[in-house]
């Protein structure tokens, strides 16, 4: 299974389990008095339409290159990415709102079921995040990493309700609002998280100096390499699930400018067979002093 399909698999993966955890909280937040699961319920609708994002940012990021686009189309990724933060943010924001309204409300205290069922989809979400999180990493998509915090903070969203709504039923009459505060509380970790969400991916784009683990094994391929006798600069950038790499090699300065050429194509074929995510991998020779 190639990386793109690893990554649309996992992304429907989300969309169907936010479409029946949308409808599962929205009908017990409902029925059981529960503010906090409603606005949960309202989370888990904005995490369908940001996996839909992810599905399109995935499929159109790995089409191959033309000539408008000679690198591919992988910066469309992180421009996905930045949109999914801006719906988890607009997700925050209506929580928020619908929170503090609710705390102004009186109502009536959380029905002692909906906890069974915020319990349930606690579990159920942590572990989607952590299968789409490691789908993430197999993949390098920053999108779906994205996307796999999106379940972590709906998550987190429910956890926030359990504890407003056992507060709640716990301590009795006056404490109606306790679950209100909790998604009050909650929202702003789901915007602690789209900053986590946001930083790489702007790095991304920006061509930021992310990536030494990956610069070692390419010195250490490299070194592996007849003729090069060492490595100077190295530069990577990402762009969607592949690194582009800018690579001077230093090689003997009394070989012909043919030895050099064919050294330069032996190395970039070595190192793109060796580390697969490698896209384009750009070498410039250099003469031993």
């Amino acid at each position: 299974m190639t990386n793109e399909q690893t990554a649309v698999k996992a992304t429907y993966f989300s969309i169907a389990g936010n479409t029946c955890l949308a409808i599962i909280k929205g009908l017990a937040g409902f029925f059981g008095n529960s503010y906090a699961l409603i606005a949960d319920a309202i989370e888990s609708t904005t995490d369908i339409f940001s996996s839909f994002l992810v599905l399109f940012g995935i499929k159109y990021s790995n089409r191959p290159a033309d000539d408008n686009h000679p690198y591919g189309h992988g910066r469309a990724e992180p421009l996905i990415t930045f949109l999914v933060v801006g719906f988890l943010i607009t997700s925050a924001t209506i929580i928020a709102y619908e929170s503090i309204k609710n705390i102004q409300t009186p109502h009536e205290l959380p029905k002692s079921w909906t906890l069974i069922v915020l319990g349930a989809i606690i579990i159920w979400k942590e572990f989607s995040f952590r299968l789409v999180l490691k789908r993430s990493i197999e993949t390098n998509s920053s999108s779906l990493k994205a996307d796999a915090w999106h379940h972590r903070s709906d998550a987190i969203t429910s956890v926030a309700a359990f504890i407003g709504i056992s507060i709640a039923l716990f301590l009795g009459k006056g404490y109606e609002s306790a679950d209100d505060w909790a998604a009050l509380l909650a929202s702003g970790f789901i915007l602690y998280n789209s900053y986590l969400i946001f930083r790489p991916a702007l790095g991304e784009i920006m061509d930021e100096h992310l990536y030494d683990d990956l610069i070692d094994k390419i010195r250490k391929v490299s070194h592996q390499v007849d003729g090069i006798i060492d490595t100077e600069k190295c530069f990577i950038r990402k762009s969607g699930m592949k690194y582009h790499v800018d690579l001077h090699a230093i090689v003997d300065a009394n070989i012909s400018v043919k030895e050099g050429h064919e050294l330069a194509h032996k190395l970039k074929d070595t190192l793109q067979q060796e580390i697969f995510e490698l896209g384009h991998v750009l070498i410039h020779i250099e003469p031993n002093e």
